[in-house]
């Protein structure tokens, strides 16, 4: 079946038809383009929100990427950017195979529908003009035996009648043969037209319609095929990205399974160990028999063991060490406290802490170390092959860099020899009581440093957890008083903010140099984290303190 055989007097339906088959190309191919921009529209908002919670180099949440959790959530974040890139990559697909295909094929079927059309118009108009040469023939014929036989009618009349002449009589039947003689040409004249416009006709309606009826139909079925084709596309476009779709999902999963909480929580220890030792037992004092003043009032007094990350002043030297308190105490003369500045060998940290980073030191330098040494056997093998093979080049020309690579290795075995000594330092003090003797030691020997130079005791204390000096009660008031006007002029010395704080939980700040803070509150900070947990920050009243780092969302200025 077809359309030149079935459809040969419907015109009308298959023009109507071709243009209806057009016009929903033109319809899908603007679908499938408002999907493409929904994809590129939801891809970019994944982006966007995908970078909204990505952490910024040096913040605080890149930090504690170290934990399983955190380090799980970023890899969440770069799958979904991973998607992000699929969708993007369906709308790229779609557009070029579809939206553009399509749209290129549909202008070619425009043209090749159009064509047909005008071969369709052209047989119609010139199956017309036969039609109308036929009609005019038939007329002419008709009009032309209608006066032959007038003239005939005439002639017998004038024939019969007495009293015409011969010549009238004759001159009648002459007109009458001449009429005679123009419609017998009219007829066959007409005849002739009839012939004409039957074959025409005939072709018109079995050759030329069918031909192109059927051409019509042939491009009507390609674009039927083609249509299809691009609905296939529409689900294979997605099909093909889905198996990369599939493993982001699964990387996304993975993230989740792969969060361990026992080692977030052994991974936050092994960051913040100090290493020192619980509060002891505090000392019974017998006021019933007099306070020894030998023990408060001589010399500097001793220091006893540490109480935490924070060493009690004088008088607060006997009271436990409380983690949290409801007071907050403002830093007053006699609590002004001197903090340890980061040295080499990292004394300024807590034990554990310090034995940590003297270690990961001692890697750093073993692995350039490791550098240097290969590089010294590179240089001398290559020397080697100069001196035996001259042509290749010049030995002397490696002297400057085999004694630069000796050099550096003579130092960095140095600065190992050094760091491994302050390692085992280390790991002798992490014994209690050798540590207690030695921060005897150290706080006897800083005090009489402190006090011969400035003529009043200053404490040291660090957020971290390192020892503190102890002042003798009575002495010391009187040294704070005198020099009231040198606290003033050191605290009008303030060092600028790197950048801001906000706090997200309350914190009392009841122990000895740190500050209180209320939850949403604005801090300026002073001195970012060295890795022990404490960061230092400044209240607009210019009070400044330790907060712990964990306790507040910082901001540093760039």
């Amino acid at each position: 079946m077809d359309w030149g055989t079935d459809l040969w007097d419907q015109y009308d339906i298959i023009d109507k038809h071709t243009q209806s088959g057009l016009e929903l190309v033109e319809k899908y191919v603007k679908f499938v383009k408002e999907r493409t921009e929904i994809e590129q529209n939801y891809a970019k908002q994944l982006r966007n929100l995908t970078k909204k919670y990505n952490p910024k180099r040096g913040c605080k949440e890149e930090q504690e990427c170290r934990f399983s959790n955190h380090q799980s959530f970023l890899d969440i974040l770069n799958e979904m950017n991973d998607y992000a890139g699929q969708r993007e990559l369906i709308a790229e697909n779609m557009m070029m195979n579809i939206c553009i295909e399509l749209t290129k094929y549909l202008q070619e079927l425009k043209m090749e529908r159009k064509t047909h059309l005008l071969e369709a118009k052209k047989a119609q108009q010139s199956l017309e003009s036969t039609y109308k040469q036929l009609d005019s023939s038939k007329k002419r014929f008709e009009r032309e035996w209608r006066e032959a036989d007038k003239a005939a009618q005439y002639a017998e009349k004038t024939d019969q009648d007495i009293n015409a002449t011969k010549a009238d009589v004759e001159k009648a039947k002459q007109q009458a043969n001449m009429r005679t003689h123009i419609a017998e040409e009219s007829k066959n004249d007409y005849a002739a037209q009839l012939q004409n416009y039957n074959k025409e006709q005939s072709q018109f309606y079995f050759s030329d319609m069918p031909l192109i009826f059927n051409k019509l139909q042939d491009m009507d079925e390609r674009r039927v095929r083609k249509l299809a084709q691009g609905y296939v596309l529409f689900s294979d476009t997605e099909k093909h990205v889905m198996p990369i779709i599939g493993k982001c999902l699964e990387g996304v999963t993975k993230a989740g399974t792969n969060v361990n909480e026992r080692n977030d929580s052994i991974a936050l220890i092994e960051q913040h160990k100090s290493g020192f030792e619980r509060p002891g037992d505090l000392d019974f004092e017998d006021y019933s028999q007099g306070i020894n003043r030998a023990s408060s009032d001589s010399s500097l007094g001793i220091l006893g063991t540490p109480k935490g990350p924070l060493e009690l002043l004088g008088k607060n030297r006997s009271k436990p060490f409380w983690l949290f308190s409801k007071k907050s105490k403002r830093l007053t003369p006699e609590r002004i406290i001197v903090m340890p500045t980061v040295t080499e060998d990292f004394g300024h940290l807590p034990p554990e802490q310090r034995r940590k980073r003297l270690q990961q030191k001692l890697d750093d330098i073993g692995k350039e170390l490791q550098k240097e040494v290969d590089q010294s056997e590179a240089l001398e093998k290559m020397k080697d092959v100069y001196e035996k093979n001259p042509q290749m080049g010049d030995p002397a020309s490696l002297s400057p860099q085999i004694n630069q690579t000796a050099q550096n290795m003579e130092r960095l075995r140095g600065e190992l020899n050094k760091y491994e000594s302050w390692l085992t330092e280390a790991g002798r003090r992490g014994d209690s009581m050798l540590r207690r003797d030695t921060l005897r030691e150290d706080a006897l020997s800083f005090r009489s440093h402190s006090f011969n130079n400035n003529g009043s005791t200053h404490e040291p204390y660090s957020p971290d957890g390192t020892h503190s000096e102890e002042g003798t009660p009575d002495p010391s008031q009187a040294i704070y008083a005198e020099f009231d006007d040198d606290f003033e002029e050191e605290e009008e010395e303030l060092v600028a903010p790197i950048g801001q704080c906000t706090a997200m939980y309350n914190f009392p700040g009841a122990s000895e140099g740190t500050i209180t803070m209320q939850e949403g509150e604005v801090l300026s900070v002073v001195e970012e984290d060295k890795g022990d947990g404490w960061t230092r920050v400044r209240r607009a009243n210019g009070n400044e303190g330790y907060i712990p780092t964990s306790y507040v969302s910082i901001s540093l200025s760039k």
